[in-house]
């Protein structure tokens, strides 16, 4: 197996030692990421991309590599190939028409070359001699230079050449860890999660804090969707998961402040209990989910006021995004189905909530608020690495966990679909069911109480979170199925 990754543009364009810097962060996470396969891997870098190199040519191999990094921040696109010494004219026709020949049957094709080094022939020879040996000499339609059904490509670097088998679209923006760490504000939603991924995307490592407005299932939800998004997008740099708990400052607000000022107050909270987090976790930036007059707190006018509570720099990815941007980046990333079914629990609800908050009338209503109780809710908070959220659980809560499945036990797979594709579990015997963990907490209710079913994940982490939240709601017939190394 071998895959050409190539960088994204940005970085190609830095100054020589900023370019060095960045690759050999691409190239440290993408070896951190490997660790978890079962097959080494080779990763070299170049001036102009890395080389991932296995002694494997197993779909299912090449499959979990090419799922790496296709989520991997700082890749523009990624190469499976086939590399051979480089050959005259004919060899190279030869050596394509081997790979690309049944692909390319009763389609109609062009071929496309990058050449690098002194050569006895042009790029666009090459492109002319292949394509005709090609358009003789296998199966397919004829050759079609504008929008072609299939793009046979070459890249020929120096004394080798590359016939590329697949190409894929990689995630783009730096490697994670390039830029400063940031604290994220997240509730679950779309807007927290897309925020959340864009800043990842950038390159930032992005811990998470989650006020917490009395909801233990709103809780565990934000717990999967963090961890899914470090585990999908951002799993070679460690985060922390931060609960703040804010009931009683909720209760505060409700019984101190004007009804038509309490999104503001709630918000300026939440600010200042972030900017404290932020600067004991040695943290520069905050980011949210506010976008431009999506909600009454969002206009510039409350959101000013709102800043004013912090120097912290507050940053919104998606300031200027509609609502509709955002929900399509969430179905891409895998994040809608997750904020569709998120509990929420609503703290504060104002019936005509100001949208042109003045900074006098909100510090007056905030003079009777006691702030002890923001401070206590800091000093209460929870703080556990986002590979650990299930130890953060309410201890009373007990999950049992088996490494065998007993006859007329269910195995609920509960990952996301994409995950589950990839590594699908067979099991002998043993009836297995679907249900992603974003839909297990309505469907588990219709599910046959005499059974017993077990819950599994890759790494138990989902397993356990949504099996403590379906036993603190009464459920008893369930545990958690974790197969032994």
């Amino acid at each position: 197996m071998h895959f050409i990754v190539k960088l994204f543009p940005e970085i190609t364009i830095k100054s020589p030692p900023v370019r060095k810097r960045f690759i050999k962060h691409l190239r440290e996470n993408l070896k951190e990421l490997f660790r978890e396969l079962n097959f080494p891997l080779q990763v070299t870098r170049d001036w102009d991309k890395i080389d991932v190199f296995a002694e494997t040519e197993e779909p299912a191999a090449i499959a979990q590599v090419a799922e790496i990094l296709s989520h991997t921040p700082g890749i523009a696109y990624f190469s499976q190939v086939q590399t051979y010494p480089l050959g005259d004219l004919e060899d190279i026709f030869q050596k394509t028409k081997g790979i690309w020949a049944d692909a390319l049957e009763d389609k109609t094709f062009c071929v496309r070359v990058k050449r690098n080094g002194d050569h006895d022939f042009t790029s666009t020879e090459v492109e002319r001699y292949v394509g005709g040996g090609l358009n003789q000499h296998t199966q397919a339609k004829g050759v079609k230079l504008k929008n072609p059904e299939v793009t046979v490509r070459l890249e020929i670097k120096r004394d080798q050449l590359h016939v590329i088998e697949r190409q894929t679209q990689g995630l783009g923006g730096f490697p994670l860890g390039s830029q400063e760490p940031v604290l994220s504000l997240v509730s679950g939603g779309f807007d927290s999660t897309v925020s959340s991924y864009l800043t990842i995307k950038r390159g930032i490592r992005t811990h998470y804090c989650f006020f917490n407005l009395g909801g233990r299932a709103h809780e565990v939800g934000v717990k999967e969707v963090a961890y899914y998004l470090w585990k999908k997008f951002g799993a070679s740099h460690r985060v922390m998961f931060v609960t703040v708990p804010f009931e009683d400052v909720v209760s505060e607000i409700l019984q101190k402040v004007d009804n038509s000022q309490m999104g503001v107050v709630l918000k300026r909270m939440m600010l200042r209990a972030a900017t404290k987090v932020a600067e004991e976790m040695e943290i520069q930036a905050l980011v949210t989910g506010e976008a431009i007059g999506q909600v009454s707190s969002q206009t510039l006018t409350n959101l000013s006021v709102i800043d004013s509570v912090t120097d912290t720099l507050v940053l919104r990815p998606l300031i200027a995004m509609d609502k509709g941007e955002i929900i399509d980046v969430a179905r891409r990333i895998g994040t809608e189905e997750f904020a569709a079914a998120m509990p929420e629990y609503c703290g504060v609800i104002s019936r005509k909530p100001t949208t042109r908050a003045q900074e006098e009338r909100v510090a007056h209503e905030e003079s009777n608020f006691d702030f002890a109780v923001l401070e206590a809710a800091i000093n209460e908070r929870r703080t556990v690495h986002i590979d650990k959220v299930v130890e953060d659980l309410d201890q009373e809560v007990q999950v049992a966990v088996q490494h065998e499945v007993p006859a007329a036990q269910v195995v609920i797979d509960v990952r996301h679909p994409d995950e589950e594709e990839l590594r699908p579990l067979n099991l002998e015997d043993v009836e297995i069911l679907k249900i992603p963990f974003y839909r297990l907490s309505t469907e588990f209710a219709g599910l046959d109480k005499s059974r017993t079913y077990l819950l599994y994940c890759e790494k138990g982490v989902m397993s356990q979170l949504h099996a403590a939240n379906l036993m603190d709601a009464g459920y008893h017939n369930l545990g958690v199925y974790r197969p032994e190394e």
